[in-house]
């Protein structure tokens, strides 16, 4: 490995040799209790002002969260170009790109985070009301998302820092300060609105707050760091080639999800003409979906780093069984987490709101979307495994197509045909499954082209 370990700094893992599947579970599982923590973060928040402020509070915050989605992925999608490039450098042993990429992937994410504060502050008002966010919840939903925007570069920058500790094989520290933050995220929560009844305006000041501890303390890490991937304030500059990139690679994947959320803003807003009631099951049943997608999605970004390091050291039948490792456990993951919450629904979406309607509505969600969730985290893994091997268009427009075109297609006919709630949410595992086997053939094909090399 490059660069000399001090004693005691044992968290990075060595991708690249030595078994596979064990070094495979130790990274993933960090990485899904992360994704769970952070998930907490936006949890407590609906959670809280379901219980204690009401259903117009709870559709408030949830109704945000497709747009907030689609304001951030472009930059989430950047974090990813960036994992993979430090993955790749990282090993092929290329000290001075991988230390370039660094300290320009932190300066882009402190200036996207600038940027998306002004259009939070903005356009949160006019795409609220696009998306046809019932009238008595507006001014709430404004309130909260103002709020939550000024958060937006210590959010940015925890999850730029935390891509570059995972492209070197480290999730536990990540981890340790997300749970750090996300108690704190939790406690001022309860505080803000029992005690101060500061209803959503609380809840996002206090995930504010967690977001910029949990970026304080990554940025600490790596400031600290004796490893080849130490932060540098002096150092951070945007690298026209590395920035060049990394856009390459975390672009397409930007623009994926920022088309994604498109289509579930679309979907949003098909939920919303249903009423407060629906929203806020709604709201609750994808709260607990988030759950399982993020637990999945810690085996995609598992694919994504393993194969990234050994596309980088030229290990390309390793990464074969990388793919075929992690596809395996995402299946796994997806079918034991979303039948629980089959499974167990009427207890979970109880814990967001104790309105009988409500809990019916979440449900029903539950009950068409978590039952076949695994096929979602097979679809991601697939890309996982493209997007290592610096194969970032292919996967983009495959997704696009196969996935959100058909969504909005399909709110446009099979939806305008039968305008149901369930019609509306089998849009979903349909576009999975098209967009999964869509996947598998272009691996297939890049693979083919790299034996040839």
């Amino acid at each position: 490995m490059m660069g000399k370990r001090k004693a005691g700094e044992v968290y990075e893992i060595d991708m690249c040799n030595g078994p596979l599947f064990s070094k495979i579970v130790i990274f993933a599982v960090p990485l899904m209790v992360s994704g769970v923590l952070q998930l907490l973060f936006n949890a407590a928040d609906i959670i809280v002002v379901g219980r204690y402020a009401g259903s117009d509070s709870l559709a408030a915050v949830g109704s945000t969260s497709s747009l907030i989605n689609l304001l951030v992925n472009v930059f989430i999608g950047l974090s990813v170009g960036a994992n993979v490039l430090v993955a790749q450098y990282h090993g092929a042993q290329r000290q001075k790109d991988l230390e370039e990429t660094v300290h320009t992937s932190m300066l882009l994410a402190i200036s996207g985070g600038m940027f998306l504060i002004a259009v939070g502050m903005l356009l949160a008002a006019p795409l609220l009301e696009m998306m046809k966010t019932p009238a008595n919840v507006l001014p709430l939903a404004v309130l909260y998302m103002r709020i939550f925007f000024i958060g937006m570069p210590a959010t940015l920058v925890y999850n730029f820092g935390s891509a570059i500790l995972r492209a070197v094989g480290d999730t536990r520290r990540p981890l340790y300060f997300l749970m750090t933050a996300g108690v704190i995220n939790v406690i001022l929560n309860l505080i803000f609105v029992i005690r101060f009844h500061m209803d959503v305006a609380g809840v996002a000041l206090a995930t504010v707050i967690s977001q910029c501890i949990s970026a304080v303390l990554i940025v600490q890490c790596l400031v600290r760091s004796h490893a080849n991937y130490r932060l540098r304030f002096d150092r951070l500059k945007l690298n026209k080639g590395k920035l060049a990139a990394i856009a390459k690679i975390g672009l397409p994947a930007g623009m994926q999800g920022a088309v994604f959320s498109i289509s579930n803003v679309l979907i949003q807003a098909s939920v919303n003409s249903f009423g407060e009631i629906a929203v806020a099951g709604n709201t609750a049943a994808a709260n607990i979906e988030g759950f399982v997608y993020t637990s999945m999605n810690a085996v995609y970004q598992t694919a994504l780093s393993f194969t990234s390091q050994n596309f980088g050291a030229k290990k390309y039948q390793r990464m074969t069984k990388v793919l075929l490792y992690c596809l395996g456990l995402v299946t796994v993951v997806g079918i034991v987490l979303g039948g629980s919450t089959v499974v167990f629904g009427k207890q979970l979406v109880g814990i967001y709101s104790s309105d009988e309607q409500v809990i019916q509505y979440g449900i029903d969600r539950l009950r068409i979307i978590a039952t076949v969730y695994f096929i979602c985290g097979m679809m991601d893994t697939m890309v996982g495994g493209l997007r290592g091997v610096g194969c970032s268009l292919i996967p983009m427009f495959v997704s696009l197509t196969g996935a959100c075109a058909f969504r909005v297609l399909w709110i446009f006919t099979v939806f305008a045909i039968s305008p149901t709630l369930p019609t509306l949410y089998l849009s979903y595992p349909v576009s999975w499954t098209i967009t999964f086997f869509a996947h598998i053939a272009c691996y297939l094909v890049v693979r083919r082209k790299m034996a040839r090399h």
